[in-house]
């Protein structure tokens, strides 16, 4: 099939839209459930060659959470602890596949963005993937292929309109790419640059030592940035992200806004947190905002008389400043990307304050010297790559 009626692009009002293959090929992907829309396929096939370029580059199954052009969460499969397993509300149905415990991790790292996600698989979507997919409010899925069982999970999904698309994994675009803009067409080559280690040669601070665990988590971060709409930084720890800040006209806006989302990330392992009681039958999205608003300094919006009762079965202790500040204060082993240099210093001061210990940005500042000077005062080890990761 060559092209693909869509319902209405990025707006009710902008008809008709579709897509299709401007060489006449047939379209590499397939609707196997559902009518995904404009900006689904715009998160489908970015998502896509984000946790391609991810399995490519770490040998590890991946997977994407993507809202509105951007991952809200992207991740490697590794294996969960217990605690993530508990504040990613992982049922008890069976153990984890990796790439059952890539989605989950992608999923985890900023749930209240995730709300309504697409989700993206490097690997076949198994029947253990489909079953927490499940039970999360989401759009859709690309993946390479299904399984029997998780598909038929899947088309049951949201009345048998959830979306469900496949992917032909050998599909390769072409070199030139082109888009319309106010009646005028754009054109550039597609960024086909190889993301590895490699880019990590050049270490610029005092502390040279990088260790293997935090090299991949500086792949992890290049990759989600390439497929974040900029200006962007991306924090990560463990193989995944914790804190995506996307589309913001301040570099410093980035930092703060994705370190603020990696200190939401490390406060839900809070014990306090841990050991909120909720009400029988509390929705997971829900829960989810009950926990956000619990630890933001709007907490007693779900602690006050009348309110708390709706979300606890117990009404849970203030988690005040001075704790958050204490606990944040305990993580350590976060790396930090840019898709273009640190303008000034304060970009990193922002990110040591939640943990950050390994930074990899462009370099090319007038002011690299400053930026250099800083990390070394935290004794954070510091690569440039000298390539822009620009994505609009």
């Amino acid at each position: 099939m060559n092209s693909l009626e869509l319902k209405y692009g990025c707006n009710p009002n902008q008809k008709p839209a579709r897509i299709f293959m401007k060489d006449g090929s047939d379209l590499p992907v397939t609707v196997l459930s559902g009518k995904p829309g404009y900006i689904n396929f715009l998160d489908a096939l970015n998502s896509w060659q984000l946790v391609r370029e991810l399995k490519q580059a770490t040998g590890l199954p991946a997977a994407a959470s993507f809202k509105h052009v951007s991952p809200a969460g992207a991740a490697v499969g590794t294996p969960l602890t217990e605690t993530e397993k508990k504040i990613y509300f992982v049922d008890d149905e069976g153990p984890l596949t990796p790439i059952a415990c890539a989605y989950i991790r992608a999923r985890g790292a900023d749930r209240m963005s995730s709300y309504g996600d697409w989700a993206a698989l490097s690997d076949v979507c198994d029947e253990r993937t489909a079953q927490y997919l499940k039970h999360e409010v989401s759009d859709g899925i690309i993946a390479p292929g299904y399984t029997d069982e998780a598909l038929a999970i899947l088309k049951s999904k949201k009345g048998g309109k959830y979306n469900v698309v496949q992917i032909d994994p050998a599909y390769e675009c072409a070199p030139i790419e082109q888009k319309d803009v106010f009646g005028i067409t754009f054109e550039q080559g597609h960024n086909n640059y190889k993301i590895d280690e490699s880019l990590l040669n050049e270490v610029v601070t005092k502390n040279t030592d990088i260790p293997e665990e935090a090299k991949r988590d500086m792949v992890v971060s290049l990759i989600a940035l390439k497929y974040t709409q900029s200006n962007s930084v991306c924090y990560v720890k463990d193989g995944q992200t914790i804190g995506v800040g996307a589309g913001q006209q301040s570099r410093v806006h980035c930092t703060r806004l994705a370190g603020n989302k990696a200190d939401t990330w490390y406060l839900r392992q809070h014990p306090k947190v841990l050991g909120l009681k909720f009400v029988d039958g509390i929705r997971r999205p829900n829960r989810d905002n009950a926990i956000d608003v619990y630890i933001s300094d709007e907490h007693d919006d779900v602690l006050r008389d009348g309110e708390w009762q709706k979300w606890f079965a117990e009404k849970p202790e203030v988690l005040t400043s001075a704790e958050k500040k204490a606990w944040i204060a305990t993580q350590t082993g976060v790396t930090l990307g840019s898709d273009a240099f640190f303008p000034f210093g304060d970009n990193v001061e922002r990110a040591h304050k939640s943990g950050v210990s390994y930074i990899v940005e462009p370099g090319g500042s007038i002011r690299d010297d400053n930026v250099i000077e800083t990390a070394d005062k935290y004794g954070i080890a510091m690569c440039f790559t000298h390539m822009r990761l620009f994505h609009h």
